[in-house]
């Protein structure tokens, strides 16, 4: 399944992975990989989450102009080769540092791309594509627990071309700013623990009142377990246009 918005097109991949073409033929791609989500290895495991998370598909378009990593939790060097193009330019949050992973990736320096390395204030131009990045970090689930993404950890994106911006707030809480930020397509991360929860995903929605809602980052294991169609019915009710990008 495609969404449209506009001349633009967005497609959820799984996970965190979102591929966006905008009319003038550019493709960002925001934190590709893991999980087996583009290689054709995702399974659930909760026969539950079958219901709302996009199939599992040996994906290898190598068509992406810029491709966003927000934290170390989504660098996959083997995924970000699966999508972008020859030419294209990899822009990485300053703190992802690979051999410290713990996963079978490679170093950022092997990526056969220019690597741009941004802090939570970067704005930056590729092309015709703005790419500006804002803070993301969670709060601890608990009184006295550490938090899954501190402060630091990662970074959110907004992506533009001509007058289309395309938000990816990364694995994140909702912050303080994120409501005034002029905002088209907002991609919220959707879970009760690991990130914001819906009722909370729906709140900046409204807030923020952008031209449409595509929650992702959801149902891919059973902590990221969200009701998709609840949240879509409650966007909705507020006004705000909501699709799901489900298979």
């Amino acid at each position: 399944m495609t969404v449209r918005y506009g001349g633009v097109t967005i497609d959820w991949l799984g996970y965190a992975t979102t591929r966006i073409e905008w009319p003038d033929g550019t493709v960002a791609y925001t934190d590709p990989g893991r999980y087996g989500v583009l290689t054709g290895e995702w399974e659930p495991n909760d026969p539950d989450l079958t219901d709302g998370h996009p199939a599992p598909t040996d994906y290898r378009a190598q068509d992406g102009d810029v491709v966003v990593v927000t934290h170390d939790h989504h660098y996959d060097s083997d995924c970000i080769r699966r999508v972008a193009s020859e030419d294209a330019t990899v822009v990485v949050y300053d703190a992802v540092y690979p051999p410290g992973i713990g996963r079978d990736v490679g170093p950022l320096d092997d990526l056969p791309y220019e690597v741009v390395r941004v802090d939570d204030e970067a704005d930056l131009m590729f092309d015709d594509l703005i790419v500006r990045s804002v803070a993301a970090y969670t709060r601890p689930d608990e009184p006295g627990a550490e938090p899954s993404h501190p402060e630091g950890f990662g970074c959110g994106c907004l992506l533009t071309v001509g007058d289309t911006t395309v938000f990816w707030p990364g694995d994140t809480d909702v912050l303080e700013g994120h409501a005034e930020l002029d905002v088209d397509v907002f991609l919220p991360p959707l879970d009760r623990r690991i990130t914001m929860a819906p009722e909370e995903a729906a709140d900046l929605g409204e807030a923020m009142d952008p031209g449409l809602v595509v929650p992702i980052h959801y149902n891919t294991f059973e902590r990221l377990a969200t009701d998709s169609g609840a949240f879509a019915a409650d966007v909705a009710g507020r006004g705000i246009p909501v699709a799901l990008d489900e298979q």
